[in-house]
């Protein structure tokens, strides 16, 4: 197969959806476990202490490249192979039978993805950008005070913008919109742990059902865990 065919044939583009899926599943676990070091409930010190190291290593910035990539390619294939499996059948069927051959997330991952999408969207604006691009304008602007200093520097507060975000103005509409895209996270990976697997011809009567059950576990167990954050944040559980 060509570095084309890859990018253009329909095997190719459900063999980069498979690969950047599977390392997007393995980013998960490092970010959610980071993430909710916000429940140690020491101010943030452990949560912006890894937070400053994840967005200051060489090597991670590095491989943060690597996941953007991955993000992208994974979005803008899926896109694509949602498209092509319209295309293929324009004119849906009157009836469809509950055979229970096709699940309903299976059938709506165009859906599920488009508001993921839009949940990365928001999550990078509140986040990512001014963590990686804000310096100490974006500090000031934000009006932050008692910053966390490492190496002698102060660095940005990413605890602090958590709260500011979950619990300012509109925070309700923000944690509903987090909550809306977790659960679609949840539904997405249902689908799409397994189908990884299978993408790379791992199926088996005796193991299909064993990598089920753990996508399934690991499906609701992350995105419960993410969707805990914004919530206990807002609710206060967390200070």
């Amino acid at each position: 197969m060509t570095w084309k065919n890859l990018f253009t044939s329909s095997i190719g583009k459900k063999f980069t959806m498979g690969a950047t899926g599977l390392f997007l599943i393995t980013f998960l676990i490092v970010h959610s476990g980071i993430n909710a070091m916000i429940f140690f409930n020491d101010g943030g010190e452990t949560f912006n202490h890894w937070g400053h190291f994840m967005g200051s290593n060489l090597i991670i910035r590095t491989l943060e490249i690597g996941l953007m990539a991955f993000l992208l390619i994974h979005i803008v294939q899926g896109l694509l192979l949602w498209k092509q499996n319209r295309a293929a059948r324009p004119v849906r069927y009157a009836v469809t039978r509950p055979d229970g051959k096709s699940k309903w997330y299976s059938k709506s991952m165009g859906l599920l993805g488009t508001l993921i999408l839009i949940f990365l969207i928001m999550h990078f604006y509140h986040f990512w950008v001014p963590s990686r691009f804000g310096g100490m304008a974006g500090i000031q602007a934000l009006g932050e005070t008692n910053l966390p200093e490492y190496n002698q520097t102060n660095v940005h507060n990413l605890y602090q913008e958590m709260l500011n975000v979950f619990t300012g103005e509109y925070s309700v509409i923000v944690v509903a919109v987090y909550l809306l895209g977790c659960f679609s996270l949840c539904w997405h990976l249902l689908h799409g742990f397994q189908s990884a697997f299978q993408t790379f011809g791992v199926s088996h009567k005796r193991y299909t059902p064993i990598i089920k059950s753990i996508g399934a576990v690991y499906s609701i167990g992350i995105s419960l865990l993410f969707a805990s954050m914004p919530v206990a944040m807002h609710l206060g559980w967390v200070n």
